[in-house]
């Protein structure tokens, strides 16, 4: 369909779902590649498209991955295109028209295609559903069940195949990936791998080990029905180790589709990767401190700056100069000799392993061929991951980030300075708790990511787009957003903080007694605590207030559901709180989900009776694997369950009863 909207403005069409919808999403840095389009059609970079996704997202507030055609006109002002009233109203209304199954509902794909036609100076009258590749980029028609079918993604080779390499590496002695190990770096059987979701359970627990109990993965019989398990357990693990998986599920890894399982496994990737680069797990990084810096800047920092800043300390004692980024600054390949040569093993004892780097390829004068005599030293550390030559020299800022992860994993090279006056009790690293409320909120997808539960939520802009996700509406015109002025810049956070608080006490009727702007401003554990259960609690309830069971849901609706299934089910179990005892040994969620999903328990799996310690873990681990598996999105940890955390317990039974009432939350 096509149509002059206005005199003066641009011509545009589109149809929902047939072909003739066209959006390239740009997985490199700004301007990087064409995937294909031609030049008539206004081009969408990352940084482009992930600030459209956050305008989205503002107005989606349940979290649908969808938005009325009546809210279109708020989102075209979220994303800093205003149009006219009529104007949105004729969009709509042609939109519409062509829309298939008259849901008259707008996904992001279909936004982003209506935005970026708008932009164009002339529309492209055909779209051709082939694959393509140019410079490195692969682009598809869409496969996703989710979006629609006429969306075009892209992906980078380079990055199918770093992966595919590094999978191979590590999954390589693991008796139930044979069938999958090893993958071929050149064709596209990385995205068949993943069916079966062994792949990826087995990745999950590379970089979080025993988030998966591995009892629970299928990995004998493998069909449609337990494959589709696995998936799902896969997914919501990801979600628990602080993955995003929004609008992601089991048909899209079934099917293979590229970006998404790129994006899923760069994300399992980089968890794993930056897990030890933190100062609670590895001391000797206070000898990154600076000179009369405080100790609170550097346990502020992100793993990327701290790990740039060990690059840097490197290059110090090497009388090297510093680089500032993980792409322009690394594309000569010599900042990587230098750290190479420092990190080295330098076999100070008899016994020890040395090793001595080649540092001739700094005279090479061809970049490419210096960072393959680069690579081939890495590969004498054992090291040679995610890059190729062609990969420095691109600057390929992902790429080159994990393979300065790992050199830091594999050859850190430091030593905490003995006597420095620094308070050990500084380094106290996350709590159980704190770190699962952090994983909550960047498995919704919150911006920017969240690193330290505390000093990342002090100017507020986490809290509030936290509230959007439980419905609470926030008027962003009152929000200050970064960059902030230097003069002025701590009074911005501390707004947005007293309006976080004022919503929290007005709209969404929390109990904050005591609490100010000023507490969360200053990253009081205490009172930041109190404000965050209270979102992820009304999180967790709100698919039950969705599915009739009440407007406010109570501690006391849930336990009396639990025990009248438990007693439907004739179980022995029973629960007189979430404080209960028995909650201890797990039997009361593990027959609860029996009750429910029958075929999920295996009853040689589960123990009764006396229970030592280690008993009691593992019941609680097989719990949260199966909760996972059958559908119910749990952040809680088997420590919970065994320590009857009332807070973790409550937020189980609250998603196993959202599971049973059929409705998936999330």
């Amino acid at each position: 369909m096509e149509s002059e909207l206005w005199p003066g403005i641009w011509p545009f069409s589109w149809t929902r779902r047939p072909s003739g919808t066209m959006i390239v999403i740009f997985f490199g840095e700004r301007g990087s590649g064409e995937c294909g389009m031609e030049d008539n059609v206004t081009q969408i970079s990352r940084e482009d498209l992930e600030d459209l996704r956050e305008a989205f997202n503002k107005i989606d507030i349940d979290n649908s991955g969808y938005v009325s055609d009546f809210e279109l006109q708020e989102l075209f002002r979220e994303a800093s295109f205003s149009l006219p009233g009529y104007k949105v109203r004729e969009i709509a209304e042609k939109f519409i028209a062509g829309d298939t199954n008259k849901d008259e509902k707008i996904s992001f794909e279909e936004f982003v295609a209506i935005y970026q036609e708008l932009r164009s100076k002339e529309v492209r009258e055909t779209f051709r559903k082939t694959i393509s590749r140019r410079d490195g980029i692969r682009s598809f028609g869409g496969t996703s069940g989710i979006s629609s079918e006429g969306t075009q993604h892209s992906y980078a080779d380079e990055e199918k195949v770093a992966f595919v390499n590094w999978i191979n590496k590590a999954l390589a002695n693991d008796p139930d990936c044979k069938h999958l190990i090893p993958m071929d770096p050149s064709d596209d059987s990385l995205f068949k791998s993943v069916k079966d979701g062994i792949l990826l359970c087995k990745m999950i627990n590379l970089s979080q080990p025993d988030t998966i109990d591995e009892r629970v993965i299928s990995t004998k019989k493998r069909t449609t029905f337990t494959m589709t398990e696995n998936l799902i357990l896969a997914l919501n693990s990801a979600s628990a180790i602080g993955c995003t998986v929004v609008n992601i599920d089991a048909q899209d890894m079934i099917a293979g589709t590229p970006h998404l399982v790129l994006g899923l496994l760069w994300q399992i990737i980089k968890i794993g990767l930056f897990a030890d680069i933190e100062l609670s797990r590895n001391e000797a990084l206070i000898a990154l401190l600076g000179e009369s810096e405080e100790l609170d800047h550097l346990l502020s920092m992100s793993p990327e700056e701290l790990l740039l800043r060990w690059v840097n300390y490197h290059l110090d004692a090497a009388g090297w100069k510093q680089i500032r980024n993980f792409s322009e600054d690394i594309k000569d390949s010599r900042a990587y000799f230098h750290l190479l040569d420092q990190i080295s093993p330098k076999g100070d004892g008899d016994d020890e392993m040395r090793i001595v780097i080649e540092m001739s390829g700094l005279n090479e004068p061809d970049d490419e061929k210096r960072a393959e005599l680069m690579l081939r030293q890495a590969a004498r550390l054992d090291c040679r991951q995610f890059v190729t030559p062609q990969d420095v020299v691109a600057g390929n800022h992902k790429l080159n980030m994990a393979f300065v992860a790992n050199l830091f994993n594999m050859f850190p090279a430091l030593s905490r300075p003995s006597d420095n006056g620094i308070d050990l009790a500084m380094l106290e690293g996350e709590s159980r708790e704190d770190r699962t409320f952090r994983n909550w909120m960047n498995s919704l997808g919150v911006s920017p990511y969240v690193n330290h539960l505390y000093s990342d939520l002090m100017d507020g802009l986490i809290i509030l787009q936290l509230y959007e996700r439980i419905q609470v509406p926030v008027d962003w015109r009152r929000v200050n957003r970064p960059p902030y002025s230097i003069l002025g810049s701590n009074m911005k956070k501390l707004e947005n903080c007293n309006y976080a608080v004022d919503l929290g006490k007005k709209e969404a009727k929390f109990s904050l007694v005591g609490i100010g702007g000023e507490n969360i401003n200053e990253g009081s554990p205490m009172h930041t605590l109190a404000l965050v259960w209270q979102l992820m609690r009304r999180y967790t309830v709100k698919v039950l207030s969705d599915i009739g069971v009440g407007e406010k849901v109570n501690d006391q609706i849930i336990i009396d559901w639990v025990n009248s299934t438990l007693q439907k089910g004739q179980k022995d179990s029973f629960i007189n709180s979430f404080k209960d005892k028995s909650i201890s040994t797990s039997l009361p969620v593990i027959d609860l989900i029996h009750t429910i999903a029958p075929s999920a328990i295996k009853s040689e799996m589960v123990k009764r009776g006396d229970m030592s310690a280690e008993d009691k873990l593992n019941n609680a681990k097989y719990a949260i694997s199966v909760a996972r598996k059958i559908g119910a999105k749990v952040y809680a940890l088997p420590d919970d369950l065994v320590e009857v955390n009332p807070k973790m317990v409550m937020t189980v039974f609250a998603c196993l009863m959202g599971r049973s009432l059929n409705k998936v939350e999330g």
